[in-house]
């Protein structure tokens, strides 16, 4: 998988995680694979930043990060180490 795989921003609905990528496409994934943000509140769900020069997304108030690649291999409920 490519590693430049790098993202613009995100929005969050009932039912995916959508990525914008700074290519112009956009992922979108089940919400319930990540059930940290199923859970979390609609203010820290939008309480994120890309880290990882814009690989990976971090929601700091839930202690939780995700993959952009793993998003795009469909692995489900990946927790950065």
């Amino acid at each position: 998988m490519s590693s430049s795989a790098s993202g613009k921003t995100i929005r969050i609905d009932n039912h995916y995680l959508h990525v914008e990528l700074t290519d112009g496409r956009i992922i979108s994934t089940p919400l319930d694979w990540y059930q940290e943000l199923m859970q979390a509140s609609e203010q820290d769900r939008s309480n994120y930043h890309f880290i990882c020069n814009t690989t990976d997304i971090e929601w700091p108030t839930l202690d939780y990060q995700l993959s952009i690649e793993s998003m795009l291999i469909g692995a489900h409920h990946q927790q950065a180490a």
